[in-house]
């Protein structure tokens, strides 16, 4: 059973979103995302100062099974990248809420992020993908 912390938001496409002090959010993949695609082996971060648009792919996880894009959860500029993750791409897998985060982004317009998924609303689209 994947883990789907409460204080977080979440995308249809399995990306986590926590706010930051600073008006920033974090993004990561989820443990259900992380999980699926097995042991990771290199992940692709945006370059710092690139503007994202919501829904588009921004950087690139591959694990031993596969590689997938990670879409930006909603519009803004990458203010920060996790570089640890391109010497330790397993950390994704060990921690992917924590040590495994992947970039910042400040938000084009904060409320943005209310619209994502709440815990309850992630963890009910996870149960029905897996029927």
């Amino acid at each position: 059973m994947s883990k789907t912390p409460s204080n977080l938001k979440y995308t249809k496409s399995h990306e986590w979103v926590r706010r930051e002090p600073d008006g920033t959010v974090t993004v990561g993949i989820t443990d259900h995302a992380q999980d699926l695609m097995g042991d990771m082996v290199y992940v692709e971060l945006p370059q710092v100062g690139r503007k994202v648009a919501a829904g588009k792919e921004c950087a690139v996880v591959e694990s031993v099974k596969a590689a997938s894009d990670v879409y930006a959860p909603v519009e803004g500029e990458v203010t920060a990248v996790n570089e640890a993750l391109a010497g330790a791409p397993e950390t994704v897998n060990k921690d992917p809420y924590g040590s495994g985060w992947m970039f910042r982004l400040r938000p084009a317009n904060a409320a943005s992020v209310d619209a994502l998924l709440d815990a309850a609303a992630y963890d009910a689209l996870v149960a029905s993908e897996k029927h």
